[in-house]
């Protein structure tokens, strides 16, 4: 696993190990970073469900200005940081070890992109987009990688599905808010 792109492209990732682990794989990545490259510079990122980090490191390598990095794993935390180090991006991050709904009923910042990649198939993303859409500013987008076919909501608070792509087996789902609430 890799940064494909940006002030860290080339710098491998390290990744935790075992059977519950699902890394983005790089076409994933890269697509979801083609669907988005236009709405990266300069912007607040939010990697929910972090794992290794590679997600927000990516978009902070293609000139996002900050990223929240969240799970529930101290070792997922711990590779994430280290991650951010040896990319040299950590000045431009911070790192939070909590459960996903806690940090989001908490947290008083607003963010423009919100990566969310959660173990599968266990209602999480489904359970945690409610949460989500408080925290993403007006105009902003949230990103959910899943298993092809599963359901998702069509509509979420103010967000709605923008566009669904299908990689092999996974799924991801683009949320923006709906067009009758932009104007």
């Amino acid at each position: 696993m890799r940064v494909i792109t940006g002030t860290a492209r080339g710098r491998v990732l390290k990744t935790l190990e075992g059977e519950d682990v699902r890394p983005t794989t790089d076409r994933v990545k890269e697509a979801i970073f083609s669907i988005i490259q236009f709405e990266l510079e300069g912007r607040r990122v939010l990697d929910l469900f972090a794992g290794s980090g590679q997600l927000g490191i990516e978009a902070l390598s293609r000139g996002a200005a900050y990223a929240t990095f969240t799970d529930m794993s101290a070792e997922s935390v711990d590779i994430v940081k280290k991650n951010l180090i040896s990319t040299k991006l950590e000045n431009n991050a911070e790192v939070i070890r909590t459960e996903a709904v806690t940090f989001l009923k908490g947290n008083r910042k607003k963010y423009d992109i919100v990566f969310m990649d959660p173990p599968y198939s266990k209602g999480i993303l489904q359970n945690t987009l409610p949460y989500v859409v408080e925290n993403v500013n007006d105009g902003g987008v949230i990103v959910c990688e899943h298993p092809y076919g599963e359901e998702m909501p069509q509509t979420v608070g103010n967000f709605s599905i923008y566009r669904d792509y299908k990689y092999g087996k996974i799924g991801i789902t683009v949320y923006r808010i709906s067009e009758e609430d932009d104007r």
